[in-house]
């Protein structure tokens, strides 16, 4: 039922498990700068800490702090800063 994932030499790690809707991560990032590509529609909403986010097509920064979301469409690549550690939730679709 859960599953585990681990990236950037465990700077990011996540719990995958499956949602009620589809697909779902429960994951933490400490502080780093990271790239992620995506295979599927992403929903990301930040729980805990901030993502500083430069989303596809955007040469600009944004923040999102705890309890806020962005989306990113499949097949895109987006950019993080993480300057705290910082808890997230990931729906796909």
């Amino acid at each position: 039922m859960l599953s585990t994932n681990e990236y950037f030499d465990g700077k990011v790690m996540s719990i995958a498990f499956e949602g009620p809707d589809g697909p779902v991560t429960s994951g933490v990032m400490a502080p780093g700068e990271y790239t992620f590509s995506t295979s599927q529609n992403e929903l990301m909403k930040v729980t805990c800490g901030e993502l500083v986010v430069r989303l596809p097509g955007s040469s600009d920064w944004q923040p999102f702090p705890a309890g806020t979301e962005f989306s990113i469409a499949a097949g895109l690549s987006f950019d993080l800063k993480v300057s705290k550690p910082t808890a997230y939730l990931c729906f796909y679709s």
